[in-house]
């Protein structure tokens, strides 16, 4: 039986370094969530600041990364939780972000929409990041969890 877990910072970014396919750790956080499965961790959310300055408006937070192990209901149960837990805390919306290959089932289980493409291929700053050649650059998809009132525009 999956059961949430609290994590912190360290121990959730040991989880990301061993099993994330092409994200490294964070540098910081305002919370995480584990996911335990019979007592052993099964997966992280690391939830921050969003890394795009125009959403960082003070009640939108982004999860940074997700990463599980393959169990199944894993990352629609840390994507639901990551969405109370920023309500409790009085924020309006969560955002995240998935490679354009990915399908995104885990969000629309856990209720998040998808806002379309975000992002480029091409790097703005004067240094570039470097990218794993395994890895080739792809474009992403924005998902959004809003209060209901957000919503509905009101």
């Amino acid at each position: 039986m999956l059961t949430l877990t609290p994590i912190n910072l360290k121990a959730a970014n040991a989880f990301v370094q061993q099993y994330h396919r092409h994200h490294k750790p964070t540098r910081g956080h305002k919370f995480s969530i584990g996911v335990s499965d019979n007592g052993a961790l099964v997966g992280v959310a690391i939830c921050g600041r969003p890394v795009a300055r125009r959403l960082d408006d003070g009640y939108t937070l982004e999860v940074n990364r997700l990463c599980t192990d393959g169990t199944p209901n894993a990352c629609s149960i840390l994507y639901a939780a990551a969405y109370r837990a920023a309500r409790a805390m009085g924020y309006n919306r969560v955002v995240t972000y998935i490679l354009e290959t990915e399908n995104g089932a885990s969000l629309k289980a856990a209720g998040y929409t998808c806002e379309g493409r975000a992002g480029g291929l091409e790097w703005n700053g004067a240094k570039a990041p470097k990218q794993a050649d395994q890895y080739p650059r792809q474009m992403k998809t924005r998902w959004v969890k809003k209060k209901k009132e957000d919503v509905h525009g009101s």
